[in-house]
């Protein structure tokens, strides 16, 4: 009996010398990306299709025995090209009989295994049979202003949870067929807000560990930790430089030849600062332990200089300058 090729390889998009892990992760990617509940209509319908071809290349492998008969076959074989199994093929036992069976593979696979693949998830019930195990861990990002950092406190955030598909118990398989409520991934994702609190002073790159609130462990096992890593939102009036902070100043020329008290915002409130005589655009102003929290005491805070004209100027204004600048001549 001829049927189509089956390049498990390139379904899954990988080579044909990809390690266990790597045909594992592009599985779990291609798994969520082509999840039946993401789509609807005409998409749906080619999801459902497209995610029974990656459950199937992974069936194959991702177990050893399995993956190594496939290899057997050679790798000059292309995808939908026309295969009749040769009867001395040497190694090889041939299924006859069971095209189409009950597993929902191909035709492909049932010649070549009988049929006898299972749930698309046998490696995770297998798993299980062991007893239960602990989930994954997972890391997100978690954005934050500047002064969430800085202060502290509780922040509500957003997450997606995976979880066992209740309708199958996360093998993927229910009855004959591949589970029509998963589609065939095991699981479903769902939504969850929770509460996070935030270590005062917490730094770019930190993370933040939840406890149990990452990955769904097999077999009832206990799930894995979250840790979120911090990253600092931009800010509008701070740029920041480790635990040194920076903001700036405008002045006018009059304030900057002769010197004034300027306001300056710190992340603990507005402070007065003293501009000197002749101070120059670009010059920075250290203002000590006004920075971001470290181990011993805190970063400081600079205060860049720029110096700005006025967009109008009266008519007296513009006759100082024009003495000043009869002044400055020759200097």
């Amino acid at each position: 009996m001829a049927v189509a090729f089956q390049d498990y390889y390139e379904t899954l998009g990988v080579s044909r010398n990809a390690t266990e892990k790597e045909i594992k992760t592009a599985y779990r990617k291609l798994a969520r990306q082509w999840h039946p509940d993401l789509h609807s209509g005409e998409d749906k319908e080619q999801a459902e299709e497209k995610i029974k071809q990656i459950n199937e290349a992974y069936e194959v492998l991702g177990d050893q025995e399995k993956r190594a008969k496939y290899d057997r076959l050679g790798a000059n074989w292309r995808a939908g090209q026309e295969f009749t199994p040769s009867p001395d093929m040497e190694g090889f036992r041939f299924y006859t009989g069971g095209a189409g069976a009950e597993g929902g593979f191909s035709d492909f696979f049932d010649i070549l295994f009988g049929g006898a693949g299972g749930s698309p998830f046998g490696r995770s019930a297998r798993g299980a049979r062991r007893g239960p195990l602990r989930g994954q861990d997972v890391e997100s990002r978690l954005e934050l202003t500047l002064e969430e950092a800085y202060r502290g406190g509780e922040k509500n955030i957003q997450l997606s949870v995976r979880e066992t598909c209740p309708a199958c118990g996360g093998t993927g398989y229910d009855g004959n067929g591949f589970c029509n409520r998963c589609g065939g991934t095991g699981g479903r994702t769902s939504g969850k807000t929770i509460t996070v609190k935030i270590p005062p002073g917490i730094q770019e790159g930190s993370r933040i560990r939840l406890k149990g609130q990452g990955g769904e462990g097999p077999g009832g096992g206990p799930r894995g930790d979250l840790f979120l890593k911090v990253k600092l939102a931009p800010h509008p009036v701070y740029r920041v430089d480790g635990q040194d902070l920076e903001t700036e100043v405008t002045l006018r020329p009059e304030q900057a030849a002769l010197g004034d008290q300027v306001t300056v915002p710190t992340l603990d409130g507005a402070v007065s600062v003293k501009i000197p005589q002749g101070t120059r655009a670009g010059r920075r102003l250290r203002l000590r332990g006004k920075g971001l929290p470290r181990k011993e005491g805190r970063g400081d805070q600079y205060v860049l200089i720029k110096i700005d004209i006025p967009d109008s100027l009266s008519e007296k204004e513009r006759e100082l300058y024009r003495q000043l600048a009869e002044l400055r001549k020759g200097v």
